[in-house]
């Protein structure tokens, strides 16, 4: 047989691989990805494996730090110049209630059990504790300036703040809001990370390019990473948002200049890999079944999505606007 006459034969088994292929980008994702986007004033919901997008939820103005509810039904989202946190039904995209936060509402969390979300106050220097039942602000924590990151212990016993301005982590006792301590870190730390059960706490460093990792029990810094040392290729390595996978085996970060995510070993606590990202990557997530990742990036208007099974890019979403972070619920 001829090469000619083979390729003519096999030409209805390429067809169907193509169809097949075709098929499999653009089928539909096991999650949705709500993508926080502040300058359109939305979040935007789109299919986690092929990247469509499936609908646009108007949020009140400067929609930025987002978080889902333990049971994954409700999708929190800080409106920040709106000065609330709004509550909306995951899977019927309905807006149910909003919550009084205190003003600049940025990055919050929610305790494990659901009932307290804990909100960053930017321009007010304060934490703010609200109850999910009632609606009310039960407490305000005085801070340092600009406050952003928030993070609780697994157990729900530990708050950490961080303040940009004073590069200050603030540990909070969740129960009574009394302030245990503040510890120096690297300049404008943005984010908080429990790992490892929640005896170390990750806070990463945006402008200096760190992640302080604490002894969450002694609350002292016991190692520092230096995304500038890893990356010494970039002219502005940062550290932004962080997540770790459920295994606890895989942890990333934004790298906001640096337009990547960084992977990191939490054992040996060196850098494993880097993903390229659009330009300002500063929110990330993971998918429910940890196979993929999203990164949000600002100035290009763009979300990427990495597959983590094969360890590559995936695919690049254009949304437009200024999109902040994101978030992956279960269908």
């Amino acid at each position: 047989m001829t090469s000619a006459a083979r390729w003519v034969r096999s030409l209805p088994a390429a067809i169907a691989a193509l169809l097949l292929a075709s098929c499999q980008a653009g089928g539909r994702g096991n999650d949705r990805v709500f993508v926080s986007n502040e300058q359109a004033n939305v979040v935007h919901v789109l299919d986690g494996l092929s990247g469509r997008i499936e609908a646009t939820l108007k949020t009140g103005a400067r929609p930025r730090g987002l978080a889902l509810s333990p049971d994954g039904r409700t999708l929190y989202v800080a409106a920040s110049n709106a000065n609330r946190i709004e509550a909306w039904d995951a899977r019927s995209l309905r807006h149910v209630r909003d919550f009084a936060s205190g003003s600049d509402p940025e990055r919050f969390a929610l305790s494990p059990d659901g009932r307290t979300i804990v909100a960053a106050n930017e321009d007010h220097s304060a934490v703010s504790f609200i109850d999910v039942a009632s609606g009310r602000l039960v407490r305000e924590v005085r801070v340092g300036p600009q406050p952003e990151g928030i993070g609780i212990s697994p157990d729900g016993k530990l708050v950490i703040a961080t303040s940009e301005a004073a590069s200050t982590a603030h540990f909070i006792d969740a129960e009574t809001g009394r302030m245990l301590d503040s510890i120096l870190v690297g300049s404008r730390p943005r984010e908080v990370l429990f790992l490892k059960g929640g005896r170390e706490a990750w806070v990463s460093s945006e402008q200096r390019g760190t992640i302080s990792v604490f002894d969450a029990g002694n609350r002292r810094i016991i190692r520092a990473i230096d995304l500038a040392a890893a990356f010494p290729e970039l002219d502005t390595p940062q550290a932004v948002e962080m997540e770790i996978t459920r295994d606890g085996r895989r942890a990333f970060v934004a790298m906001g200049r640096g337009n990547q995510v960084a992977e990191i070993d939490p054992v040996s606590y060196r850098v494993v890999r880097a993903f390229a990202t659009g330009e300002r990557t500063w929110g990330i997530s993971l998918s429910p079944d940890d196979h993929r990742l999203y990164a949000a990036s600002g100035l290009s208007g763009t979300v990427t999505i990495v597959d983590l099974v094969d360890n590559r890019v995936a695919l690049t979403v254009t949304l437009g606007g200024k999109p902040w972070t994101t978030e992956a619920a279960p269908r």
